[in-house]
C-alpha cells in the first residue's frame, strides 16, 4: 500500500481542504499502479504552495540543481522558443492526413501499433471509457477514469522517447552532409530543435514529477528500441520516417486535447491550482495570468501541433536536393508560407508545390 505524505508550508489550507485532497490521492493509489512507477509534485498557487507525494518528503530530490559555478548568471535556451498567442494555442485542432501511398500505410500502421504500447503501458483506455459511459459513466470513470498521476506517467513516457526522431534525424543528415561534402539545406537545425523542444517538455514533467525505478527501466528499454528502430528506418526511407513522426504527432495532440478537456471539466482537481514551473515560465515566456498548468498543457499541445505540422512537410519534400522550408527566406514574406511560429499553420502539412 502506497503511504500518502501532504507537506504543507503554509497554514492556508483548512483542515476540509487537506482531507479533500487526501482522499483523492488515496483514491489515485487504488488503481494498482506500480509504487515505484513515479512520485507526483504539484506546485500550488503562490499563496497556498503545497507538494503532494506518494512516498515521504525526504525522498524527493532536484532533479537538476544549479551548477556550481559562480561565474555563470545563468545559461538561456539553445533554441528560444516562438511567442504563441492564447488564440493560436486555443485554435489547435485534432486532424490527421490520409495514408495514399504505402509508404505512408505503413508509417501509420506502426504509429497506431506504438499508440497501443503506450496506451498499455500508461493503463489509458480511452475508447474503452467511452464506450461504457454511453451506458454507466460514473462505472466509466471508476474503471477507466484518468488522474493525475496516470497523466503524468504518460506524458514523461511519451516525452522521454519523443526527442528521439529529431536527433537520429539530425545526426544521420549531419554525418550524410559530411560523407558527400554538401549542404544539408537547412534541415539539421530545424529537426535538432525538434528534439530540443520535445526535451524541454521532459524536463518541465520532471519538475512535477519524480520517476521510480520501474519506470526508469521502461524507459532505457523504449528509448533503446525505437532509437536502433528509427536510426534504421531513417537509413532506408526518410520520408516514410517523417510521416511516421507525423502521426505520431498527430496522436500527441489527440492526448493533449483530452488532458486538457479533463482538467476543463474539473476531473483533475489537483492540477486547478497547479502552477507552471520555472523551467516552463522562462522557455515559454509565459505571460503573467497564463500560468496555470491549463496553460502549460496549451503550449505544449501547440508545440506537438507543430512538430506534426513539420514532418508532415518535409515527408512530402525531395528528401536530398529540396531546402527546409521552415529555415528559408521568401521572396514574397506577405504570402502564407512556413514559419517557426503558428502564423500561418497547417495541421496536415504543406504541399511540395506550396512552399517550393
Amino acid at each position: 500500500m502506497l503511504s500518502t505524505r501532504t507537506a504543507t508550508h503554509t497554514s492556508l489550507a483548512s483542515k476540509q481542504t487537506g482531507a479533500q485532497i487526501l482522499k483523492t490521492l488515496t483514491s489515485s493509489t487504488s488503481t494498482g499502479l506500480r509504487p515505484t512507477f513515479i512520485v507526483v509534485r504539484q506546485y500550488g498557487l503562490t499563496n497556498s504552495h503545497r507538494n503532494f507525494s506518494t512516498t515521504p518528503q525526504h525522498r524527493i530530490k532536484e532533479f537538476f540543481p544549479e551548477a556550481d559555478a559562480p561565474s555563470v548568471r545563468k545559461t538561456p535556451a539553445a533554441w528560444p522558443h516562438p511567442i504563441y498567442t492564447p488564440d493560436q494555442m486555443a485554435a489547435i485542432p485534432i486532424a490527421h492526413r490520409e495514408a495514399t501511398t504505402f509508404s505512408d500505410k505503413c508509417a501509420l500502421g506502426l504509429a497506431r501499433f506504438a499508440r497501443w504500447g503506450l496506451d498499455t503501458v500508461s493503463g489509458y483506455k480511452h475508447d474503452k471509457a467511452v464506450a461504457l459511459a454511453e451506458k454507466d459513466l460514473a462505472a466509466a470513470q471508476t474503471k477507466y477514469g484518468m488522474t493525475e498521476e496516470k497523466y503524468m506517467i504518460r506524458n514523461i513516457f511519451l516525452e522521454s522517447i519523443a526527442g528521439v526522431p529529431g536527433m537520429v534525424a539530425g545526426m544521420l543528415r549531419h554525418l550524410h552532409s559530411m560523407r558527400r561534402m554538401k549542404r544539408d539545406n537547412g534541415w539539421i537545425e530545424t529537426l535538432l530543435e525538434e528534439s530540443y523542444n520535445e526535451r524541454m517538455h521532459l524536463l518541465t514533467f520532471l519538475k512535477m514529477a519524480e520517476p521510480g525505478p520501474f519506470m526508469r527501466l521502461m524507459v532505457l528499454g523504449a528509448q533503446g528500441v525505437f532509437f536502433n528502430a528509427f536510426f534504421v528506418a531513417y537509413l532506408v526511407s526518410p520520408r516514410a520516417a517523417h510521416r511516421f513522426v507525423g502521426y505520431i504527432e498527430e496522436e500527441a495532440v489527440i492526448t493533449y486535447t483530452r488532458e486538457i478537456a479533463d482538467l476543463e471539466a474539473g476531473r483533475l482537481p489537483l492540477w486547478e491550482k497547479t502552477v507552471a514551473p520555472d523551467i516552463a515560465v522562462e522557455y515559454w515566456k509565459m505571460p503573467e495570468g497564463h500560468r496555470t498548468m491549463r496553460d502549460l498543457l496549451l503550449y505544449i499541445r501547440a508545440d506537438e501541433a507543430k512538430h506534426r505540422e513539420v514532418n508532415h512537410t518535409l515527408g512530402n519534400l525531395d528528401q536530398k536536393n529540396d531546402p527546409n522550408p521552415y529555415a528559408s527566406v521568401y521572396k514574397d514574406a506577405s504570402k502564407p508560407h512556413p514559419t517557426k511560429g503558428m502564423e500561418h499553420h497547417k495541421p496536415t502539412g504543406w504541399e511540395r508545390s506550396d512552399v517550393l
